[in-house]
């Protein structure tokens, strides 16, 4: 399994070929970019351009890109609102799907493989109303993305809707193509196991984020930090390491990071827990 890192670690920044820079030095080859508009102005068509330059001069293909979760910089102030496909609510469903389609409209400058959404919002109750809804949003929007090339991924994530169960149930029961999964350990871990979680994900794993929790708060550690409330890595790691999905390859896992401060955003730290959970998975699979 090849890692990468997401740049939701340095969110609170624009992405610059600077910052790019730093990340490719730092020995990471593969690169989710986080879609928060103060991060991506991916609106911007100046910005994409000179993010996919970047690339481009490197001969690097990007990976995948986040969905933004809000409209607006600033966590959804100044009159944005939170993304969802699953709004019951109409014009809070299309505008969610125009701003999901802004998003992929910059692979036409900035091509990327995958582009990683939530299902619904945290605070979300399951019913099929909210299936429905999301249903014929993502039977829009994969068509959208397939044109792009690109291929939409469910992220487990907390909220009654996002739940692994509730995520195969969805796809069960749409039958929707061109639509995978984003296995999301830190995640898993606050609904309960992640192990647990991915067994029932496995099959149709495309993509991975690892980051920890101390199992109350989604604080997007780094793995191990999340002390004796923490994921068990050893045993995550023996999973992920057989792990194949749907296309028959082994699925990129991004360390999806939150910045904490000047010491969390230490590459040389970062790559240093990477080697770690290699060193991990080689054990594993050597067993």
């Amino acid at each position: 399994m090849e890692y990468g890192l997401s740049t939701r670690l340095f969110t609170a920044e624009r992405l610059s070929s600077r910052l790019l820079d730093r990340i490719f030095e730092a020995g990471f080859r593969q690169i989710e970019i986080f879609g928060a508009p103060e991060h991506l102005n991916y609106r911007d068509a100046h910005h994409v351009r000179d993010v996919a330059q970047w690339f481009s001069d490197l001969g690097i293909a990007l990976h995948s890109l986040h969905a933004p979760p809000y409209s607006e910089p600033g966590s959804g102030r100044r009159g944005g609102f939170a993304i969802s496909v699953a709004y019951t609510q109409r014009r809070l469903q299309i505008d969610s799907m125009d701003e999901i389609k802004r998003t992929l409209e910059a692979a036409e400058r900035l091509p990327f493989r995958f582009l990683v959404l939530h299902l619904g919002l945290e605070n979300d109750e399951y019913g099929l109303d909210r299936f429905d809804a999301a249903f014929t949003s993502l039977e829009h929007l994969r068509i959208f993305a397939k044109e792009r090339g690109v291929t939409l991924l469910l992220e487990n994530a907390p909220g009654e809707i996002n739940t692994p169960t509730r995520l195969v149930e969805f796809l069960d029961y749409t039958h929707l193509r061109n639509v995978g999964i984003c296995f999301d350990a830190g995640h898993a871990h606050l609904a309960g196991n992640a192990r647990e979680a991915f067994g029932i994900l496995r099959e149709r794993v495309s993509s991975v984020h690892l980051h920890d929790n101390h199992g109350e708060k989604d604080d997007h550690l780094l793995p191990f930090e999340g002390g004796p409330g923490g994921i068990d890595w050893p045993g995550l790691m023996l999973d992920l390491s057989a792990a194949k999905g749907s296309s028959g390859e082994s699925p990129c896992a991004f360390l999806e990071l939150q910045d904490h401060g000047p010491k969390s955003t230490q590459l040389k730290q970062v790559c240093e827990v990477a080697r770690k959970l290699e060193e991990l998975e080689q054990r594993a699979a050597g067993e």
